[in-house]
């Protein structure tokens, strides 16, 4: 049995013009690249495996990937935008992403995307997608200054979680200034910070203790920073409870509320979330097709002398069986 990866992307090949000053589309610059444009900005180049499915399914192959959970691209997310507009680029995409998976049904797994500034049009967008073969949910870490403890955040995951659905949360829209402008620090430092933000929202904010524990959620790129802090977190919230002890329960009751990607690019990493979070927690993700992304998929867990055979499996392939369902 091949690993299962749950941390890929696509971009369709076009779509239809969309409203708004700084609306995604794509700039097409030969059959097998093109540019991700936002209005009139350059977002990210991009190559054919990102919607030609017999590309994806060759990597596959060659990197022993058996199933890919294929989420859209952050970009494409458009949270700032109001409602109406943001549903229907939510929906444009999604459907879009049907016909990129649609080859292999069996092993190329949808998650869509929602509107998530407008918890009832999310849930409606959900329930849709659900209807027409989406398997899962990405949402952004925030929108705008609200993390995943607010209110409408909150409703969107309870609502997931009565579904019995799967949410994988992905940084985006990470602080552009002249500091982290330079050699791609908004990834470098920006993304780890953000989801990292995003784990401590839902514990420190209340919003693990305020959704039932059916939801299943993952965090890309091995949670962030999360892991480095636990302690620092920790002991914050008894030294300092009258600020940060908002939750019912210190931050490492928590751990078992959620998945995380395995994503770290090294083995000392790797074994640092292995033992913060336990190994039941952890699975492959790669970052498909984007180039700071791992290939082969799953090196790094494949390679880590300090993981069982049995353990290696669970991240290789059973949490992700677990996570999906």
């Amino acid at each position: 049995m091949g690993i299962i990866d749950v941390h890929t992307h696509y971009v369709p090949q076009g779509w239809p013009a969309l409203p708004g000053a700084e609306a995604p589309w794509l700039r097409t610059e030969s059959a097998s690249d093109a540019m991700i444009m936002l209005g009139t900005r350059e977002f990210r180049r991009v190559q054919s495996n990102c919607w030609d499915a017999e590309l994806r399914l060759a990597d596959m192959d060659a990197d022993g990937v058996d199933v890919q959970v294929v989420s859209p691209t952050p970009a494409f997310f458009s949270y700032g935008a109001p409602t109406p507009q943001a549903a229907e680029i939510a929906r444009i995409f999604n459907d879009l992403a049907l016909e990129i998976v649609a080859p292999a049904p069996d092993r190329l797994v949808p998650f869509c995307q929602v509107p998530l500034q407008n918890p009832d049009e999310a849930c409606r967008e959900l329930e849709r997608c659900l209807a027409n073969g989406h398997r899962g949910v990405e949402i952004g870490n925030h929108v705008g200054d609200d993390d995943l403890d607010s209110e409408g955040v909150v409703t969107f995951l309870q609502h997931a979680a009565s579904l019995d659905v799967p949410v994988f949360v992905h940084p985006w829209d990470m602080t552009s200034s002249p500091r982290n402008d330079r050699w791609m620090a908004q990834w470098l430092t920006g993304m780890p910070a953000e989801t990292h933000l995003s784990v401590l929202a839902l514990i420190l904010g209340g919003g693990f203790d305020r959704i039932d524990s059916r939801l299943r959620i993952c965090f890309a790129h091995g949670g962030g920073s999360f892991a480095f802090w636990l302690g620092r977190t920790e002991n914050a919230w008894h030294q300092r409870h009258d600020v940060v002890g908002t939750s019912a329960f210190p931050p490492s009751h928590y751990l078992d509320r959620f998945f995380v990607d395995s994503v770290v690019f090294d083995e000392r990493a790797l074994r640092l979330l292995v033992d913060t979070v336990g190994v039941q927690r952890v699975m492959v993700g790669s970052d498909y097709p984007y180039p700071l992304g791992e290939r082969p998929a799953g090196e790094v867990v494949a390679k880590s002398g300090f993981l069982t055979g049995e353990q290696r499996a669970l991240i290789q392939r059973g949490n992700a069986e677990r996570f999906l369902g």
